[in-house]
């Protein structure tokens, strides 16, 4: 009878909080009628039971070649927006285009029907599969990891078998004896920084090297007392003991061992950084890109040039270069120097919005605060090369006066990559310079405004329409170069002449010409660099323009280079 009591008493306490339910899904569906809205089942809350089913079918969905490419194959490179997004696909169609577009994003040539980033992925590896596996696959382990995020280092110290060693002063000095570590060496890693050393130690003597950021973690004798003493302890000046003090490395005190204390904090964010995506330094900039924000402060003006020289058959040096006026940049002052710092940041996209290049820097501007008003109608110039294959891009600059976060410019236009066919006689940009000189032979192709043995530094015009400005005060110098002269097949000479011009627009007269023989620039080269540099002294204040004419008697081509440009 009681129990019949006690089942009667649950049934109706479970029929009350039915009841109850119901009527919290009532009355919250009728507040929905009132005020004219639609429950949207997509959105609604789901239960716990709902939950566990769904991670249940996802798990079991998520099998195969598909659970492969993602725990293994990408398991390092793969950012955890991209792994959320691929978890939440829903059918095999929607993971292939995923996949598929996850390489396309990647790839360093959008035009290649191959992909070298990917190529080079598989390829790490299988190396790391060759090279470094013990007990496990090479893919998981720890060398495995870095190798397949960064590639073969630059140099790699060594010590197989572990042994006697030699301690540097910077971690105590003395002799000890260690398990077997590596120290690989990066000369430079994009987002991290450079000379790189990342120290592996194989601690179980069975092949298998972690990644460690304590130096001490190699020391065998490092739990043996009075072996594997520093040089302060044999001295008798420290004891063995105090190392063990709990903090990030069991290093011995030296003459450097403040110093070295201090880059503790830097190895815990080195380490954090080989783990982790590279950051993007202006995410406030990239913000102004990427989703088209409204500027909220006074505009930041500034002008772009962009350049096209040929680099190989498929490639194309991109100069470009950014002016912006001294008057624009907001200046602070501090013990008689005033500085302007200003962030730049650029990206080109193919039409498909695939990322093939950034870039960004900070530019500085410093002044003595008593000149800053004179030299406030200056013009600071960035230059950024940047190698691309031929074809239609979009480019996209931000940059922030760092002095007034509202101080914001953006810029966005297209980017029409030229292809030079091979038999097609053909010219680079026909660039009209306030500098140009030539560098030194260890600085050839290195370095800001320099394109092969030229440092050559570009006047930037408000906009296409606007023709670039000198003063009679200045130099003109021209800089262009030639491409696919013919050659004579049993004199293996080239034959064209070369003719320059400058013309005064406004009368339409030739002021000023002279002709010049290929043979005297190159005579056994298809390729050639014209660079002449004239004093605008002689000219009236007005407009001009500068025409280059290359006739090609072998070919029996001819081409023609005009830019404006005008005298103040």
């Amino acid at each position: 009878m009681r129990t019949s009591r006690l089942l009667l008493t649950s049934l109706t306490l479970m029929a009350l909080l039915v009841f109850s339910g119901a009527a919290r899904l009532v009355a919250q569906d009728s507040g929905n009628r009132a005020t004219g809205q639609q429950t949207d089942p997509l959105k609604r809350q789901l239960t716990d039971q709902e939950k566990i089913k769904r991670q249940r079918a996802l798990r079991q969905e998520l099998k195969g070649e598909y659970k492969t490419w993602l725990e293994q194959d990408v398991h390092w490179i793969i950012s955890d927006e991209e792994t959320r997004a691929f978890k939440s696909l829903s059918n095999d169609e929607e993971r292939d285009a995923f996949i598929e577009n996850f390489w396309l994003r990647r790839n360093p040539n959008p035009d290649s029907p191959e992909n070298e980033y990917r190529d080079e992925h598989y390829r790490r590896i299988t190396y790391a599969n060759e090279h470094f596996a013990a007990g496990k696959p090479g893919w998981k382990t720890d060398r495995g990891h870095i190798y397949i995020s960064f590639g073969k280092p630059d140099s790699i110290d060594s010590h197989p078998s572990g042994g006697s060693y030699q301690r540097p002063m910077e971690e105590g000095g003395g002799e000890t004896s260690t398990f077997p570590f590596e120290t690989w060496h990066y000369r430079y890693l994009e987002g991290i920084g450079d000379n790189i050393d990342i120290e592996f130690v194989d601690t179980c003597m069975c092949g298998d090297y972690h990644m460690t950021i304590d130096r001490s973690e190699k020391d065998a004798l490092a739990k043996v007392p009075g072996a594997g003493l520093t040089m302060m302890e044999e001295m008798g000046k420290s004891k063995k003991e105090d190392r063990m003090n709990g903090g990030l490395e069991q290093l011995g005190t030296g003459p450097m061992g403040q110093q070295e204390q201090s880059k503790q904090f830097d190895r815990l964010e080195l380490f954090a950084k080989l783990n982790a995506p590279p950051p993007v330094k202006f995410k406030d900039l990239e913000g102004f890109m990427s989703n088209h924000k409204i500027l909220t402060g006074p505009p930041f003006p500034f002008d772009v040039r962009m350049d096209f020289v040929k680099l190989t058959a498929d490639t194309v040096l991109v100069p470009i270069t950014l002016q912006i006026k001294n008057s624009d940049i907001t200046f602070t002052t501090k013990e008689g120097v005033s500085k302007g710092v200003v962030n730049i940041l650029g990206r080109v996209t193919t039409i498909t919005h695939r990322i093939v290049q950034t870039f960004e820097d900070t530019v500085e501007v410093t002044e003595p605060s008593e000149l800053l008003a004179k030299t406030q109608a200056n013009q600071s110039v960035y230059w950024k090369a940047l190698p691309l294959r031929p074809g239609a891009y979009r480019l996209d600059i931000a940059i922030k006066d760092v002095n007034d976060e509202d101080h914001v410019g953006i810029f966005a236009q297209s980017l029409n990559v030229p292809k030079y066919d091979d038999e097609k006689l053909s010219a680079s940009s026909l660039v009209l310079a306030d500098k140009m000189e030539k560098v030194p032979s260890k600085q050839i192709g290195t370095g800001s405004f320099i394109i092969g043995n030229t440092y050559i530094r570009p006047r930037v015009s408000a906009n296409q329409f606007t023709p670039v400005s000198f003063t009679r005060a200045q130099r003109l110098n021209l800089w262009m170069q030639i491409y696919n002269l013919g050659i004579d097949e049993k004199l293996r000479t080239n034959s064209a002449t070369v003719l320059y011009q400058i013309v005064d627009t406004a009368a339409n007269k030739t002021i000023l010409e002279t002709t010049e023989d290929s043979a005297k620039l190159g005579p056994n080269s298809d390729q050639l660099t014209v660079e002449k540099s004239v004093p605008l002294a002689g000219l009236q204040p007005g407009k001009y323009k500068v025409v280059i004419t290359v006739n090609d008697a072998i070919s029996k081509q001819g081409i023609a280079q005009s830019v404006p440009f005008v005298v103040e």
